[in-house]
């Protein structure tokens, strides 16, 4: 049984970005909150320069390609919005992302608008670019306004501090954090011809983490070439597989984001299906990584959950069954501690929505069958006891439906769960 990945992993930087994070004093504890994220634009070509010198001077006609997902929620923070809005204006073209942790700017009214508005412009003016190609994010409290002058106070610094370095990397990374206990990085490297490729990945998410996104920041930066309608179904695909097939608490934040940026720095463009497919599993690999990492620093999280649903009828088929399992309550308790009832996991199989035969059904905890055919099986319920112990026990349903699966991460939920959620605004 393998363990879920956790950062930092090796971090590899994609051509084209420099990174930044500063304090401006939004949260209470005074730790870094602002960050930055710059794109330096396409490398001159012919110019005898070196990659990063050629990037910098190439600033002023650069930027990057953006595709982005946001949250399914009804209700919708100011960023969301704003950065929606503006990724239609441009054409899917961005220069810099701020973000900001500690404040979700969410139900702040027109008030919250004009306040991230105002960040863009400030933003821009200062790195010399439209405000509609400065991307906002935000994350924090839900329902108190944004303290916009003491982000404007500190963008000076925050652009002043931006480097093309592993240190900007990890302190961007921190920067976004609210009740994670370490950040979630995760990056991967391949080659077309002589030319290598790079996407490297930064998250945010411990709580409200549910499919469909989640109290979740997740930016994606590569250096390949591709525009804004070719970036947009891989980004789609690879969260598929990943972002949107995990859940720790069933909640779906206000702020959800992922955002791929691609400053085509390296000389390499997704034109052939070969470096499509290329580029199409680095991005996967890199957000099913994120999405590993999300999960096991979840909020008082104890027990990660592999829960594989097979032999359904068709993927939407097995997400359903996946997701009624993964929320339900008597089941994460007592996945909390370690109890191989089974009993529970059959009985949301049964109230999923779907026409299944509960006397097809198999479940296997760990390697052991627990169920066989809607019934109790002869297991060993001390290694039963054991496997859902680990850090990482994999669970797995068999509907006896049809040819499709779905591999879905999920948690226990523990006294600390509560504590942390019943104590966050105060």
């Amino acid at each position: 049984m393998t363990a879920l990945r956790r950062s930092p992993e090796r971090i590899r930087l994609p051509l084209g970005f420099s990174f930044s994070a500063v304090a401006a004093g939004i949260k209470v504890s005074g730790r870094p909150d602002l960050a930055l994220v710059e794109v330096w634009g396409r490398p001159c070509v012919g110019t005898g320069a070196s990659p990063v010198q050629a990037e910098r001077s190439s600033a002023v006609a650069g930027g990057a390609s953006a595709a982005a997902l946001f949250t399914t929620n009804r209700v919708v923070a100011a960023p969301v919005e704003v950065g929606r809005a503006s990724l239609h204006s441009t054409g899917g073209r961005v220069r810099a992302l701020v973000v900001n942790s500690g404040n979700a700017n969410c139900a702040t009214g027109r008030a919250g608008i004009k306040a991230c508005e105002r960040v863009c412009r400030e933003a821009g003016k200062l790195l010399g670019v439209p405000a509609a190609e400065i991307f906002p994010s935000s994350t924090g409290i839900i329902g108190v306004p944004l303290p916009a002058e003491k982000i404007h106070a500190k963008l000076p610094e925050l652009i002043a501090a931006r480097s093309a370095s592993e240190r900007g990397v990890r302190a961007f990374a921190h920067a976004i954090m609210t009740t994670d206990t370490r950040p979630k990085i995760a990056s991967a490297r391949f080659r077309v011809g002589s030319q290598a490729v790079t996407v490297l990945g930064i998250a945010k998410g411990a709580g409200m983490i549910h499919p469909q996104l989640a109290t979740m920041l997740v930016y994606l930066f590569t250096d390949v070439g591709a525009s804004a309608r070719e970036l947009q179904p891989l980004l789609g695909q690879a969260c598929d597989q990943s972002l949107n097939c995990m859940s720790i608490d069933g909640d779906t934040s206000t702020n959800d984001t992922v955002l791929l940026l691609a400053s085509g720095a390296s000389g390499a463009r997704v034109r052939d299906l070969r470096t499509r497919k290329k580029f199409s599993a680095a991005l996967s690999a890199v957000c099913q990584s994120l999405a590993e990492q999300i999960v096991s620093d979840g909020e008082g999280v104890q027990h990660v959950i592999r829960l594989f649903v097979e032999q359904a009828r068709s993927r939407e088929e097995a997400l359903q069954v996946a997701r009624t399992i993964a929320h339900s309550m008597l089941v994460k308790t007592a996945w909390a501690g370690a109890d191989p009832n089974w009993g529970r996991i059959l009985a949301a199989v049964g109230r999923c929505g779907l026409p299944i035969d509960p006397s097809r059904v198999q479940i296997l905890i760990g390697r052991q069958k627990v169920c066989h055919n809607g019934i109790a099986c002869p297991f060993n319920e001390r290694q039963a006891h054991r496997d859902l112990a680990q850090p990482v026990c994999d669970v797995r349903v068999q509907l006896g439906r049809g040819p499709r699966s779905v591999r879905f991460l999920t948690t226990d939920l523990t006294a600390e769960y509560v504590r942390i959620n019943a104590d966050y605004s105060t």
